[in-house]
């Protein structure tokens, strides 16, 4: 990794079998603090998900004790380059699944839809006979999205399966295949193994999700549109992985356009459009004393443990 890129950005998942991934955490977390690696991990009994960040050295440490664990030796990862830390604290969560969606018998391992790499991506979903399926959040959507993609409006994973169980008939109705897409494939993997198991066959999702698509794909012949939020200070990244022009909203962690910055209801730190009416009094002071005390540690050449 060149000088200029201090930070590599490691988003990575893999669906196996952990009998107790609670023995999995302390292992992890320590490794990762030795060597100063910070992100997010999610263990579950159906895998690991994550995106960390840190040294190519201490990437490569932790990604290697990754690859030790249970089923994880082709543990495939998607890497990219940071001007600086884009987390603040390394932590491994344990959680029920590490996507969660809700439907406790299916099981990606068996059974996932067809994997459609990034070069071969743009002829799919220009087929009429496909109907193209954003599995995102609609505060990701929002950002950016493939040309032609339809919204579910959900405002979690969870919410897919009634989204889709709700409206199959219609989304259905004239089209042979079905394609999907998400940040950087793990919810495609549950999205379309769900949709196996409702009995759709042709289903399609973009192997390595926007990410790897964004990275591979020359942006005179792409045909995605806007930015890809990332859940990190990034916020969201453009072609070739650059980062992109949204910043983000410290009470509700929503991405914010320059339209929202500029927008009455925007205060940094406390509020912003989307989540104003959604906060009361009492939390937008707790907000506004987060702040406060973020500004004053800044000030101080510090970083708040709040932040």
């Amino acid at each position: 990794m060149a000088d200029f890129s201090p930070v590599t950005i490691a988003a990575l998942y893999q669906f196996t079998r952990f009998d107790d991934p609670a023995s999995l955490r302390e292992p992890l977390l320590g490794l990762c603090k030795e060597v100063g690696v910070k992100g997010t991990l999610l263990l579950a009994r159906e895998g690991i998900n994550g995106t960390i960040a840190g040294s190519e050295n201490a990437l490569a440490q932790v990604l290697g004790a990754i690859r030790k664990l249970p089923g994880c030796a082709d543990l495939e990862v998607k890497f990219s380059a940071a001007a600086q830390m884009p987390f603040h604290r390394i932590k491994v969560r344990l959680k029920r699944e590490i996507v969660t969606m809700g439907e406790p018998d299916i099981d990606p391992r068996l059974s996932v839809g067809h994997y459609v790499d990034a070069q071969d991506w743009n002829a799919l979903i220009s087929d009429p006979d496909t109907i193209l399926i954003d599995t995102r959040n609609d505060y990701e959507v929002a950002c950016g999205t493939f040309r032609g993609a339809l919204d579910p409006r959900t405002a979690s994973f969870r919410e897919f399966p009634e989204w889709f169980r709700a409206h199959r008939d219609e989304l259905l109705a004239g089209k042979k295949k079905v394609a999907m897409f998400c940040t950087g494939g793990i919810r495609c993997e549950k999205s379309t193994s769900f949709l196996r198991a409702e009995g759709i066959d042709e289903v399609y999702h973009l192997k390595g999700g926007i990410l790897k698509y964004l990275e591979e794909m020359p942006e005179g012949e792409s045909l995605w549109q806007g930015e890809c939020f990332v859940f990190d200070e990034r916020v969201t990244v453009k072609h070739g992985l650059e980062q992109g022009d949204y910043a983000l909203c410290r009470a509700c962690r929503r991405p914010l356009s320059a339209g929202d910055l500029a927008a009455p209801d925007f205060v940094e730190g406390v509020s912003c459009p989307r989540c104003h009416a959604e906060r009361d009094d009492a939390q937008r002071a707790r907000y506004a004393e987060r702040q406060r005390q973020e500004e004053l540690a800044r000030a101080r050449g510090e970083t708040h443990i709040g932040a």
